[in-house]
């Protein structure tokens, strides 16, 4: 695969960022060692990273992650021996997982990721299956997936406290993997089985605000752990709320929010000498799946947005209405591949990096979001020998995980800062940054802590 390519102008930026990240290495992986040792990381999440060379940072971080099958099979192992972790840390005795996936069942692309993920799981040991919420799935229905895997989905049913497959099937566990846009359905409300993702973490009422209050937080303290400002990790952001995209209400409140994260981002760049011309990107606050996002370099775009346009940012999955977004530091990414645009997104399960890709576009700019149709993927690689038939000595416990876990996604100290090892080692830090502030989030806004 080979690194990205990055604008020659920028590299120095970069290069000096890796070195200090990697000059720190001991001190970066006590100190994430420490907030472990407090937080309770997520059961898994993938982070959007956008690299302009002077700044590197998370964009976005999705706890219900839809691409496992996106990853470099040579992690399989790896992943397994997190997942192990993972369960464990929630239900010590678990045996089985189920499974709740989206309901789209004709995205066959999806559904290669619910296999993977189930496959992940399996090679840890456990029996997994698939529960699904789609009121069309009133059978044991077996589906193809895009690369000719086959998954089985079964409706979910419930009995007093637990909800359970037709055949009584009914882990501890119940994995989401799906995001609840749509709500909390009845069916998983007030279980006596341990859900992760929490409830609380879909987008029915988590706020991608929230996340990056929190996000504050950590990329301050972990700034000044490097001695850096922490600008350099960690984009301005404001919320705006009471928007109605068709009706034009709220129009002049969100426009004022743009000029005042352009005027803060024009400030930095003056003080740092960057000739960039300053944008934002205006999202909804909650969703996914790159809906309800525009690119904006001034108050006037959004005053001038056509019909058309209001219409796409007005309504997101599940056809709900846009009422809330982020208008957040947009971060040019200076990365490419094959001359087309790129940006790593980075996955974890647990506490530790189990692989990622670069998100590619070539319909797409420096200055927008390439989480669109047309775009593609290409996993990461690390160039470490790994060997086929081990995946079983990989479950001993947490320290055999991040033994495993050193041997493949931790930097290669003796090489040059830039080469391909520690600029992924660097990717996952930045990640794992992200993983950090979802924690405190969940940890938070949890209904015993409200």
């Amino acid at each position: 695969m080979g690194l990205p390519q990055l604008s020659v102008q920028y590299q120095a930026h970069l290069q000096a960022f890796e070195e200090r990240i990697l000059g720190k290495q001991a001190e970066v992986e006590a100190w994430f060692r420490a907030q472990w040792r407090r937080r309770k990381p997520p059961f898994y999440g993938s982070v959007d990273i956008r690299n302009s060379g002077y700044k590197m940072a998370s964009i976005d971080m999705n706890l219900f992650p839809g691409g496992f099958n996106n990853l470099n099979p040579q992690f399989a192992a790896l992943a397994a021996a997190a997942a192990v972790d993972a369960v464990e840390r929630s239900c010590e005795a678990a045996k089985s997982v189920l499974i709740i996936p989206e309901n789209h069942t004709r995205n066959t692309f999806y559904l290669e990721n619910v296999y993977a993920l189930q496959s992940i799981l399996q090679a840890a040991g456990f029996e997994v299956r698939l529960g699904s919420l789609n009121p069309d799935i009133t059978e044991r229905t077996e589906l193809d997936t895009a690369l000719g895997h086959r998954i089985v989905l079964e409706p979910l049913q419930r009995t007093r406290g637990r909800v359970h497959l037709a055949d009584g099937f009914s882990p501890c566990l119940v994995l989401l993997n799906n995001d609840l846009s749509g709500g909390v359905p009845d069916v998983l409300r007030d279980i006596n089985q341990t859900v992760l993702p929490p409830l609380h973490g879909g987008w029915v009422s988590r706020r991608k605000t929230t996340h990056f209050a929190a996000y504050d937080r950590v990329a301050e303290e972990f700034a000044a752990l490097l001695d850096i400002d922490p600008w350099q990790i960690n984009p301005y952001f404001e919320q705006v709320s009471g928007l109605d995209f068709h009706e034009r209400e709220g129009e002049d409140a969100l426009a004022a929010a743009v000029e005042r994260v352009l005027a803060k981002i024009q400030a930095k760049y003056d003080e740092k000498g960057i000739s960039d011309t300053p944008f934002v990107i205006v999202k909804a606050d909650a969703g996914t799946y790159g809906m309800g996002v525009m690119s904006v370099k001034s108050a006037d775009e959004v005053r001038a947005l056509n019909r058309k346009n209001r219409n796409k940012m007005a309504t997101v999955k599940e056809g709900l209405e846009v009422t809330e977004v982020i208008v957040q530091e947009g971060i040019y990414t200076y990365e490419t591949l094959h001359d087309a645009v790129a940006e790593p997104v980075v996955y974890m399960i647990d506490r530790f990096v189990v692989g990622g890709f670069f998100r590619v576009h070539e319909g797409r700019g420096i200055d927008e979001n390439l989480n669109a149709s047309g775009m593609r993927f290409v996993p990461l690689k690390y160039n470490m020998p790994q060997t086929e038939n081990h995946i079983e000595e990989e479950m001993s416990g947490s320290k055999r995980v991040f033994e495993q876990w050193q041997a493949l996604a931790l930097p290669d100290l003796s090489s040059p800062a830039d080469c391909e090892s520690n600029r992924l080692y660097v990717y996952g830090v930045m990640a794992r940054l992200s993983l950090l502030a979802a924690a405190i989030e969940l940890e938070e806004t949890a209904p015993e802590a409200v």
